[in-house]
């Protein structure tokens, strides 16, 4: 894997959408234009407080006795019924560098979330290969789980309380912290020399809530996928783009012209989001992470894929509710 591609360059061939990976389901492509969206206004979003009356949105449901074998479902469950239809569908991005993106070199889908993707394929099937992936922009993530159009969902979502009462997630498989980037010739130091100024994130993220939110008062600005904000960045559309650690690190490793600025403005645990209604594939799910911590596949993973960035954090423990 490179560990850099000019941005640009990188830009266009993601969103492209070079070949599909041929040992898998090809791909449900929905992506948008390949171009920058512009200036949005962000619909309005409650606040992503990772604990509202409470609530802990880490804490998901446990497994329950032994893992089936792949390939025996318990008959009646959500499990049984996917491996009858033959695949999973699972909503991801293919857009985001070193979590689901398309390697220009091979048009494969890679990332940390598609091999977690994979994990739960064998888990189920045997074969790490039954999947239809469906590419979906940020906005659509908790429609499409209502509608019951894919499985789950693993695309660097973050789990928080208000997601919880409309769908529901896995255990945190990583810890991600929102933070700030901007052009290496800024002197901005953070979001709270922010204030009046546009900053970017992708529309229905729950970035765009926490600038919303900041006390030096930004203005918010949605694009399709934050990919997107880095070319509003880099045409100096935008001021900064506010987005998680990893991605952001990811976007100064290929532009070596932006850097990261300021404190974590919040932590954000990502989760695989699933329905409400599929409590045996939600505890399913998370027997396939506890192995995945358990063994290091987890480990080996951040290992693969996030060594780029700097030091490679440790997989966070599994809370769960029941």
């Amino acid at each position: 894997m490179k560990a850099r591609f000019g941005a640009l360059a990188l830009v266009a061939a993601l969103l492209a959408g070079c070949g599909s990976d041929p040992s898998a389901v090809p791909v449900d492509e929905k992506l948008p234009p390949p171009r920058p969206v512009g200036v949005q206004d962000p619909a309005p979003e409650t606040s992503s407080s990772p604990e509202v009356g409470g609530c802990d949105p880490r804490a998901s449901y446990r497994p329950r006795g032994g893992m089936p074998a792949p390939g025996a479902m318990p008959a009646g469950s959500t499990m049984a019924k996917i491996a009858e239809r033959g695949h999973l569908v699972i909503g991801v991005s293919q857009t985001t560098y070193l979590f689901g993106y398309r390697d220009p070199d091979s048009g494969q889908l890679v990332g940390v979330d598609i091999d977690i993707a994979r994990e739960v394929s064998k888990a189920l099937f045997g074969d790490p290969d039954k999947i239809r992936f469906q590419s979906m922009a940020a906005a659509e993530r908790i429609p499409a789980i209502k509608a019951r159009e894919v499985d789950m969902i693993i695309r660097t979502t973050s789990m928080n309380c208000e997601r919880w009462r409309e769908v529901a997630f896995s255990t945190s498989y990583y810890e991600a912290q929102q933070r700030v980037l901007v052009r290496a010739d800024s002197k901005v130091r953070g979001i709270q020399d922010l204030g009046g100024k546009k900053v970017c994130a992708a529309a229905g993220s729950s970035d765009i809530a926490n600038i919303a939110g900041a006390p030096s008062k930004p203005i918010p600005v949605a694009a399709v996928e934050v990919l997107d904000c880095l070319v509003l960045l880099q045409q100096g559309q935008v001021d900064a783009i506010s987005n998680d650690d990893a991605q952001l690190a990811g976007f100064v490793a290929q532009d070596p012209t932006t850097r990261l600025v300021g404190p974590p403005i919040r932590v954000e645990p990502y989760g695989i989001m699933m329905s409400q209604s599929t409590v045996d594939l939600i505890r399913f799910v998370n027997g396939v992470l506890d192995r995945m911590r358990s063994d290091g596949t987890l480990a080996a993973i951040y290992q693969r894929w996030l060594t780029p960035l700097g030091d490679v954090p440790t997989p966070p423990r599994a809370v769960y509710r029941d």
